[in-house]
């Protein structure tokens, strides 16, 4: 005797969880539970009946693997316009009834407000990858701009950054409106019109400032009348500007244009804060990469001051003082002597080619460029030539085979290593001769230049000096000078290290040793959104509050 079922499948349909329908051919809703009628904000579960709904009635979707940062998973996705409430999104599996294939049954549930969540947090990470790619500062916060577009669904993001003054505002990053260069000028004269901006206001307060139903404010306002037609483009209703906050001080502004309808609650603008954040460390990170860059440039002319009174001022110097003995001896009525007249004329020749060839040095040591593309060895060759040329000094080089793989960024360290080096023999060392070798093995880069001068100063000139227990060089102060130290610099730049053993006797000799990087297949490189044009937009009259603002 067969077992009767104890509850009928009509009433486990009507407390399911999840929403069930049953659909046509055509994908018509034949048959919903209440739980359906619900998702689909109907009033009633017959209200539906013969509508159209969002699914596909094919059975099974392929199924799709979801990546670390994607939203995506084996169900399928289906948007719904609901007659009241904002847009929604179902994932939904569906299958084909065995006893009637022309009607499709569908499992689907509301993942709106889960996948939106996750949409966001995969922009914030997307975001922390795009801060660690090489792209300029524009086409970073381009990127931070359009995550925040795609994950929140919104009509338009604009970043703009503070000048290092304070006092200027430009345009660096958007996404969703069209890039116009007039935008700031048209900004400013609404500005002196009258208009209140918004932004500025938040950069004073440093704090976000919500705005609701502001494209009908501007509407209204006049003194927005040259921005009517611009920002008409965008179909928007609210505005949230929201600070640039790095080491506690306002970097810019993250503005957001809210589509009509859009809810801006603490987790949206929680949101925002985080995305806001973000842009922040990419405008700190490239205000530290411009001052590191501009104190190696000072850095740099500091170095070719000091060569330059070393070497050139003197000579041009010693040219002059015989220039005026010349001089002098021509101003009396006496004759001068055919090999006085010589003398000075082999002195004065002898120093133009002395400071000729330090300039030539002083030239090809600013710029290997060209000689780096050949490869190391060419490059270190052609300085090898050029030292022995104008200073006499024997040099014997030998390089390795695999010297020139190394990649052009490390070889030009490596070379300004290796001319350092030289530099430091030739003003100090007294040495006659000079061995460089430079080699790859177990995939690591090394050089080692020695010397038969004398030791090492306390200024990084010559002397005798110590070994310390590494096997290094020491000095009294256990200092070396500018030259040792952007040695050193260089090698700890790759995670390398350098070593410096100097004696009376035995000369000096430096090695460098530096791990060659592991190289990964790279992956085809992806379309990178090109950086904003930048306008500036002065900050004036910010005490003014009826003056400040968006």
């Amino acid at each position: 005797m067969s077992a009767s079922p104890l509850v009928g499948w009509d009433d486990i349909a009507a407390v399911a969880p999840d929403g069930l329908a049953v659909l046509d051919c055509v994908g018509r809703f034949v048959r919903l539970n209440p739980a359906a009628a619900a998702l689909l904000r109907a009033d009633a579960e017959g209200d539906l009946i013969g509508a159209p709904s969002p699914f596909t009635s094919v059975e099974g979707a392929a199924e799709c693997r979801a990546g670390l940062l994607e939203v995506r998973s084996d169900e399928q996705v289906a948007h719904w316009e609901p007659a009241r409430g904002a847009r929604r999104e179902f994932a939904y599996r569906a299958r084909s009834l065995p006893a009637d294939p022309k009607f499709t049954v569908v499992s689907f549930r509301d993942v709106t407000d889960e996948w939106h969540r996750q949409r966001r947090i995969a922009a914030i990470a997307r975001t922390s990858i795009a801060l660690a790619s090489e792209g300029s500062l524009g086409s970073t916060l381009d990127a931070v701009a359009q995550q925040i577009v795609q994950a929140d669904g919104l009509a338009g993001v604009q970043i703009l950054t503070l000048d290092s003054t304070g006092r200027e505002l430009r345009l660096m990053g958007s996404a969703g409106l069209r890039h116009w260069d007039a935008f700031l000028d048209r900004l400013l004269e609404c500005r002196d019109r009258g208009a209140r901006l918004c932004m500025l206001d938040t950069l004073k307060e440093r704090r976000p400032i919500v705005v609701p139903h502001r494209w009908a404010q501007i509407l209204e306002d006049p003194a927005w009348e040259p921005l009517h037609a611009y920002l008409g483009e965008l179909n928007w209703d609210s505005f949230v500007s929201v600070p640039l906050m790095a080491r506690g001080r306002p970097e810019g502004v993250l503005n957001a244009y809210f589509a009509p309808g859009q809810e801006i609650g603490s987790r949206t603008l929680e949101f925002l804060a985080a995305m806001a954040e973000q842009a922040a460390l990419a405008v700190d990170y490239a205000t530290l990469l411009q001052r590191e860059r501009e104190g190696a440039r000072r850095n740099e002319r500091q170095r070719l001051a000091r060569d330059l009174h070393d070497s050139i001022v003197q000579q041009v110097f010693s040219i002059g003082m015989q220039a005026n003995a010349v001089g002098v001896l021509g101003a009396r009525d006496k004759a001068v002597p055919a090999e006085a007249v010589r003398a000075f004329a082999d002195e004065v020749g002898s120093l133009s080619r002395t400071v000729l060839a330090d300039l030539r040095a002083m030239v090809h040591e600013l710029r290997p460029a060209s000689s780096l593309r050949l490869g190391l060895e060419d490059a270190v060759t052609t300085l090898v030539k050029s030292t022995e040329n104008r200073t006499g000094l024997s040099i014997r080089l030998e390089c390795g085979h695999q010297v020139d793989t190394v990649e052009p960024e490390l070889a030009e360290d490596m070379y300004r290593i290796v001319g350092e080096a030289i530099h430091n023999v030739v003003k100090h060392a007294e040495a006659t001769t000079v061995t460089i070798r430079l080699a790859v093995h177990d995939h690591t880069l090394t050089a080692a230049i020695c010397d038969d001068g004398s030791g090492i100063t306390e200024s990084g000139g010559r002397r005798v000096a110590q070994e310390n227990e590494d096997g290094e060089a020491a000095t009294a102060t256990g200092r070396h000078g500018y030259g040792l130290r952007t040695m050193r610099e260089r090698t700890e730049r790759w995670g390398g290290t350098m070593r410096i053993r100097s004696g009376a006797r035995s000369g000096t000799t430096v090695r460098v040793v530096i791990p060659l990087p592991v190289r990964v297949p790279q992956a085809p490189p992806g379309s990178e959104g090109s950086g904003s044009i930048p306008s500036a937009v002065p900050l004036r009259e910010t005490e003014n509050p009826a003056r400040s603002g968006s």
